[in-house]
């Protein structure tokens, strides 16, 4: 079984438990997900499963990605996926659909990882929670980074000096959310608290590295 699945992030809501307790939850839809391509040690060096999500029309993409496609039997994707397995691990078909909720259940311990916001062209403060400079009446220099050298040792401004520049759209990983709720008919998990990026973005959802799966009660 692929260690993985394409989601995309639909918003938050809360979900009340039997106590009346409510939890803060995102909602990520899972349905639509395939596999495109299987590779095997013999053929590729390495196992792994290729999986594709959400349909894409195949004039906006280009005839090799088109060609990718068609080859494996799948119809074109607007994400692609691929999850590394152990060599001894059963292949499911190209083509196939994944078993998408089936993959998780309540109660599981997930990692998920996506593209946080972007903010543009931000300013230290901002960007790397500077403190700032004096607010008093008189200065200019309220938000500004202050000296980034020396004058004469070394004469130069060293690389990585945190200065102005784009802020956001980073890669991030938030470990160790749980599976509070799997609706099949609808093809979305509920997560506990909040993912990475935005409303409609994609995510990479994969059991937790840092915990284990739920163990089943004693009887």
């Amino acid at each position: 079984m692929p260690l993985g699945i394409i989601g995309k992030k639909l918003g938050m809501t809360r979900l009340y438990d039997e106590d009346g307790t409510a939890h803060a939850v995102t909602v990520i839809d899972i349905a639509g997900n395939e596999f495109v391509q299987i590779k095997s040690t013999e053929s590729d060096g390495y196992t792994a499963v290729q999986i594709g999500f959400d349909d894409q029309k195949e004039s906006r993409l280009n005839k090799p990605q088109n060609g990718h496609f068609a080859k494996h039997g799948s119809g074109p994707k607007r994400r692609v996926q691929e999850f590394r397995l152990d060599s001894d691990a059963e292949l499911p078909e190209a083509g196939s659909k994944h078993p998408g909720a089936e993959l998780f259940q309540v109660g599981q311990w997930i990692d998920v990882i996506g593209t946080s916001k972007g903010k543009g062209f931000q300013g230290v403060m901002k960007r790397y929670n500077f403190g700032g400079q004096r607010m008093t009446h008189g200065s200019m220099m309220h938000r500004r980074p202050g000296a980034i050298a020396a004058g004469s040792t070394p004469g130069r401004v060293w690389k990585n000096q945190k200065m102005p520049g784009h802020h956001g759209t980073f890669r991030r990983t938030v470990q160790n959310l749980k599976v509070l709720a799997i609706r099949p008919e609808d093809g979305v998990i509920l997560v506990s608290g909040a993912v990475p990026g935005a409303k409609g973005g994609y995510l990479v959802i994969r059991p937790a590295k840092k915990k284990s799966l739920p163990q089943p009660a004693a009887e």
